[in-house]
């Protein structure tokens, strides 16, 4: 198979499905190297294609229906999964995170999180790899997108995370 047909393959693959999909699952498709997709999915995106890269793997921009709204929060790297819980129980996705750094500026990672197996797949992976959340590199101190299928929702979270001292107000700074 050439390298031009494999890329759409990939492409379509992607645009069918909704959930992530990992390099590795992609290449045992494909019977290339992780590598090798990794390099597909550089050359699409640069080809224009929105194509994501989530913990748990690549997955198309996606259109949002519903309430979108981003919120600040402050916690300890240790009450990451309360925090994702809570959002998720109320029907949230929780789109990305959303640090400020003082060389490179706005950093943005994916995290497609909707339902509390997200979050412990989420947390898994972080403990194997050993990896910070984002946040460390501003104290705790961070924004996430959220997709909330409507407003009720958003503001329970809201509730939710101030209850729980996590909702970053003005009179935490």
């Amino acid at each position: 198979m050439r390298s031009e047909q494999r890329r759409q393959m990939l492409l379509d693959i992607l645009k069918e499905t909704t959930q992530p999909i990992s390099a590795a699952a992609l290449a045992a498709r494909f019977d290339v190297s992780r590598q090798v997709i990794v390099g597909d999915v550089a050359l699409l995106r640069s080809a224009g294609e929105d194509i994501n890269a989530t913990p748990r793997g690549y997955v198309m921009g996606q259109k949002h229906s519903g309430f979108v709204r981003r919120i600040a929060v402050k916690h300890s790297p240790a009450e990451t999964e309360a925090e994702l819980n809570a959002i998720v129980d109320q029907g949230c996705t929780v789109e990305d995170v959303i640090v400020e750094h003082p060389v490179y500026g706005q950093l943005i990672g994916s995290l497609q999180i909707s339902n509390r197996y997200d979050v412990s797949q989420f947390i898994n992976r972080c403990s194997s790899f050993a990896a910070h959340p984002l946040s460390n590199l501003t104290e705790g101190i961070h924004l996430h997108t959220l997709i909330c299928p409507d407003e009720a929702a958003y503001l329970r979270v809201k509730q939710i995370l101030h209850d729980m001292g996590m909702l970053f107000e003005e009179q935490n700074t």
